[in-house]
C-alpha cells in the first residue's frame, strides 16, 4: 500500500512511518520542521538526541534496505499540499502534521491564532487534495481524547443515540475541548465529517489518549533513527515530567491534588491502531471515529508508579 506520512519528522510520524515501511509498504513522509522549531523558540529540546530527517531516511535505508521517500514543505500551502498528492498518490494518508501542544496553544493571542490557522487550514488543504486528485483516498487522521472535554457521562465513539420529545437519532457526541489545541481538532473532526458526508470521501478519525514511550523496534535499530522524548511544560508529558525528576533526584512534583484521570497508550500500541485503519479503510462517505487508550490513570497514580520504579 502506497501510504503518505504527514507530520513524518514528529514524535508520532517518525515512528509511524518506519513501522509502515517495515511491514513492506511503499512509505512517503512530508514536515515542514515546525516542531523542530518550537524548540528554539521555546528554549528546549528533546532528551535524546533527533537527527536531521535526511539523516534518518538514509540510516533507515542502511538498516532495512527500505525507502522512505522525503517532501519539505508547509501543508497550509494548498499548491505544496495539492503536488505532493498528485505525485505520491497515496492509498492512504496518516494525518499527523498538527501543532499539537494545549499549552502552546493558550500562551496568548498569538499562538492560539498560530495553532488554530495551522491545524484546520492545512487539514482542509488535505481534504481539498484528495477530493480533487483521488476521492478514493483513505485518510486516516490522529485526533485526541480532549475534543470530548470531561462530560458526567460515559464517552462514546464519535457519536451518540439521542432520545428528544420521543424522537430518536445519532448524533455527533457533543464536544466540549479544554484548550484552543483540542478546539482546532474538534473543528478539523466537523470538517472531516463534511467532506465524508458530501463529497463522498472516507477518514477514519483516532481519538488519543496520552501517549507514553519513545523506542519501538524499528526505531531502536539505530541511534539515529530515534525519536523524540520531551519533558517541559510545553510539549512534555506528565509521565516523562516525573520520569526526568525521579531520574535526576528531584522531588516528583504533583500540581493540586493529582485527581485529573487520563486515558494512556504505549506508543507501540498507536503504531498498531495506525496500520489497523491503514488496512481496514471506512467506506464510500463514511466517517468512522476510534477512542485509543488502553489504560487510564490519575495524575497521582502516575507520580506513585514512578517513585515505585525508581525506589
Amino acid at each position: 500500500m502506497r501510504i503518505l506520512v504527514l507530520g513524518g519528522d514528529g514524535y508520532l510520524g517518525w515512528p509511524t512511518a518506519l513501522h509502515l515501511s517495515k511491514r513492506g509498504h511503499d512509505v512517503a513522509v512530508v514536515d515542514n520542521f515546525a516542531r523542530r522549531e518550537y524548540d528554539l523558540e521555546m528554549g528546549v529540546d528533546s532528551i535524546v538526541p533527533i537527527a536531521g530527517l535526511q539523516r534518518r531516511c538514509d540510516i533507515w535505508k542502511e538498516v532495512s534496505g527500505k525507502e522512505v521517500a522525503c517532501y519539505i514543505g508547509d501543508l497550509t500551502d494548498a499548491d505544496f499540499t495539492h503536488r505532493v498528492v498528485r505525485e505520491f498518490r497515496p492509498e492512504t494518508v496518516v494525518h499527523f502534521a498538527e501543532q499539537r501542544s494545549a499549552p502552546y496553544s493558550m500562551i496568548d493571542q498569538k499562538h492560539s491564532v498560530y495553532t488554530q490557522v495551522n491545524n484546520v487550514v492545512n487539514t482542509l488543504n488535505v481534504l481539498y487534495a484528495i477530493a480533487d486528485v483521488d476521492p478514493s483516498i483513505h485518510l486516516v487522521k490522529l485526533g485526541t481524547m480532549g475534543e470530548y472535554g470531561t462530560p458526567n457521562i460515559d464517552i462514546e465513539e464519535g457519536f451518540i443515540e439521542i432520545t428528544h420529545n420521543g424522537r430518536t437519532d445519532v448524533l455527533p457526541y457533543p464536544k466540549q475541548p479544554h484548550s484552543m489545541y483540542h478546539l482546532s481538532k474538534v473543528h478539523d473532526s466537523h470538517n472531516i465529517q463534511f467532506a465524508c458526508r458530501v463529497w463522498g470521501l472516507r477518514s477514519t478519525d483516532l481519538n488519543q489518549g496520552v501517549v507514553y514511550g519513545q523506542e519501538t523496534p524499528e526505531t531502536s535499530e539505530h541511534p539515529d533513527l530515534a525519536t523524540r522524548l520531551d519533558y517541559d511544560g510545553v510539549f512534555g508529558t506528565v509521565i516523562n515530567r516525573f520520569c526526568a525528576q525521579a531520574v535526576v533526584g528531584h522531588p516528583i512534583t504533583v500540581f493540586g491534588k493529582g485527581g485529573q484521570t487520563r486515558g494512556m497508550l504505549d506508543i507501540r500500541d498507536t503504531l498498531a491502531c495506525v496500520e489497523l485503519a491503514c488496512l481496514n479503510p471506512a467506506e464510500e462517505g463514511e466517517f468512522r471515529v476510534f477512542n485509543q487508550f488502553t489504560e487510564s490513570f490519575s495524575v497521582l497514580d502516575v507520580a506513585h508508579m514512578v517513585a515505585e520504579a525508581f525506589e
